[in-house]
């Protein structure tokens, strides 16, 4: 029976010892250092030999130094001759950057994909910003969903005048999953980006006069783009009454200055990445452990 051993990067720790702690298994020890000149020095104090390895270890920012611990990580369970090594990276950095817009851009997701690929055997990720990336990959990708989760958390704080809306095309399709679950409308905005952070709404799809919004997203980064959907809803005549769910609540740089003065009730987000230290309400974090503890004993147990 070859073992189970759980390993964290320096990513999302408190979320490794989450699922260890749903599956009775703690985090194995291990040392993650940078040097003064940042190269980062990663060494296992667990001997792998003939065992069954997941690694937690979202590539949040900075995410130059967490895929590399996680490549370090990966390469010395390889060394150490692991059986198997599976990458639990629920929150994917670059998945945005997955097609050239033009000449002479790289596709940043496909060359961590291809990376990832070469000291993995497989991968566990969650809501991914475009699910066409799990093509990249030239191992086993295991896609989960966070939308059944948040759909049942946001549930009791419905009102029965709830819209769900898409702050832009990209989410149309998450914004129909919510509603398979919740059975409520949705509506969506058309939006133009011109920089990281600016963005400019050109159109709504659907009534949104006199409802509730409740926006969904896979990720909420800088906050552009949720406080321009909030502000063109606003325009528009709907309640003040604002909810915002998200998979990753990224929530960079001034992100929740840049939401607090809205009408927001609640923003809800899962633990894929670290909330931000000292976080106080409307934010409020809805733990993947247990899914993520479910997808390890069923990804273990036929290989046990």
């Amino acid at each position: 029976m070859k073992k189970l051993v759980l390993l964290s990067g320096g990513a999302n720790e408190a979320l490794a010892w989450r699922i260890g702690s749903v599956m009775g298994v703690e985090p194995s020890e291990r040392t993650l250092e940078d040097f003064p000149d940042h190269e980062l020095h990663v060494e296992l104090h667990v001997d792998v030999g003939g065992c069954d390895v997941y690694i937690v270890q979202p590539t949040t920012p900075p995410v130059g130094s967490h895929l590399m611990e996680l490549m370090l990580l990966a390469d010395g369970c390889t060394r150490a001759g692991a059986a198997r090594i599976t990458g639990i990276i629920p929150y994917f950095g670059y998945a945005r950057q997955d097609r050239r817009v033009r000449s002479g851009e790289p596709v940043a997701a496909r060359l961590l994909a291809d990376m990832m690929s070469t000291r993995l055997n497989q991968v566990v990720m969650l809501d991914l910003h475009n699910a066409a990336v799990e093509g990249f990959f030239s191992i086993p990708v295991e896609h989960l969903s966070g939308v059944p989760l948040l759909a049942e958390a946001i549930r009791p704080a419905l009102t029965g005048n709830n819209l769900l809306v898409a702050p832009d095309l990209g989410a149309v399709k998450l914004a129909h999953r919510y509603a398979d679950v919740l059975d409520l409308p949705v509506a969506y905005i058309h939006k133009e980006r011109s920089s990281g952070v600016k963005v400019t709404t050109r159109r709504v799809i659907g009534q949104v006069k006199g409802k509730a919004p409740v926006v969904v997203d896979d990720m909420i980064s800088t906050g552009g783009t949720i406080r321009s959907a909030l502000e063109t809803l606003l325009d528009l005549g709907c309640l003040p009454d604002l909810t915002v769910v998200a998979t990753h609540g990224l929530l960079v740089g001034d992100a929740l200055a840049h939401l607090a003065s809205m009408p927001i009730r609640k923003i809800l987000v899962t633990d894929s990445v670290p909330p931000p230290p000292g976080h106080k309400q409307p934010l409020h974090v809805a733990s993947i452990a247990a899914l993520l503890a479910e997808t390890i004993k069923r990804l273990h147990e036929p290989y046990r």
